[in-house]
């Protein structure tokens, strides 16, 4: 797959068939449209193309600057790469692509650009300065400059808008084996490991603190977790903590992942965290012995759910 930052790295001389969307999640419903753009591309002999945009366009048109992303743009490139794409367009969006009338966009950016010679769009996609033209107006520009417009049925449509509000809404509630369950794979979050107070030592459940370097990832509700990490390409099982640390009467809310089987520096270093699995809500404890004896507890129940 082909990776462009911007339209205007893009040049084909094969005709593409192309859909366009943010694909936040890349989840089941998003797969289904990807499965029919890669199956006209083999069956008409079209190069496959997906336009996304970042930052997401509610942060330039309506100011929406606390949007949460299922996935950063890194994780978005790598779904859609397993969903054998030809060609991928980031483009940034700003306020002068969003000021490009339909007309605009359709001669200079698909028909200029992406030598368009067909185009995958729900009937009700708005596209242009304003969200000014619709469907049948891509169907009349189609006529004018030559390529096809397939609609995404109403029912993918509603199911990729209710599967990404489902999605959200369960990792707000901590429930990601329901988001997971939408997604079709493990929710996942990367960060780099920094150095902590280093109090999970002195009671034998050393921890990794993360900082995720993205403030527009969706992070799941606070609570413990059973997660799966990935470090050098090596998978390891451990649990996870995202909260406030009640204990030592925390500010701060941290990401913290105690590996199981795992003794080595990683300062620095980066993680992919899975999460499979909410354990429980966080708690407050009197004493470190008692945060001692249910981390063991927690341990336990993780280690079961894994071998189950």
């Amino acid at each position: 797959m082909k990776v462009y930052h911007n339209i205007k790295e893009v040049t084909l001389t094969n005709k593409t068939v192309v859909t366009l969307g943010t694909f936040d999640g890349v989840h089941k419903g998003h797969q289904a449209i990807l499965k029919r753009l890669v199956a006209i591309s083999q069956k008409e002999n079209l190069e496959s193309l997906v336009l996304t945009f970042f930052p997401h366009p509610r942060k330039i048109v309506s100011n929406q600057d606390e949007i949460k992303l299922l996935n950063t743009i890194h994780e978005r490139t790598a779904l859609l790469e397993k969903n054998e794409i030809d060609h991928f367009v980031i483009h940034p969006f700003d306020v002068e692509f969003a000021n490009l009338s339909p007309l605009e966009f359709v001669e200079q950016v698909l028909v200029k650009q992406f030598n368009v010679r067909k185009i995958i769009i729900g009937h009700d996609h708005k596209f242009g300065k304003n969200r000014a033209a619709n469907f049948h107006d891509l169907i009349d520009f189609g006529k004018q400059f030559g390529f096809e417009v397939e609609e995404i049925s109403a029912q993918v449509v509603d199911e990729v808008s209710v599967s990404s509000t489902k999605i959200r809404n369960a990792l707000f509630e901590g429930n990601v084996a329901l988001a997971n369950e939408f997604l079709g794979y493990q929710y996942t979050i990367q960060g780099t490991v920094e150095k902590g107070n280093q109090l999970g030592r002195t009671i034998n459940f050393p921890t990794a603190n993360l900082a995720i370097n993205e403030d527009y990832k969706l992070i799941p509700k606070i609570g413990v977790y059973a997660v799966e990490i990935y470090y050098k390409n090596q998978k390891y099982f451990g649990m996870m903590n995202i909260g406030m640390r009640p204990t030592i009467n925390g500010v701060n809310k941290t990401i913290e992942v105690h590996v199981f089987d795992f003794n080595k520096n990683i300062y620095g270093e980066k993680l992919t965290i899975e999460f499979v699995k909410k354990i429980r809500e966080e708690q407050k404890f009197e004493s470190f012995e008692q945060l001692k004896e249910q981390l063991e507890r927690d341990k336990k129940t993780t280690i079961n759910l894994f071998r189950n």
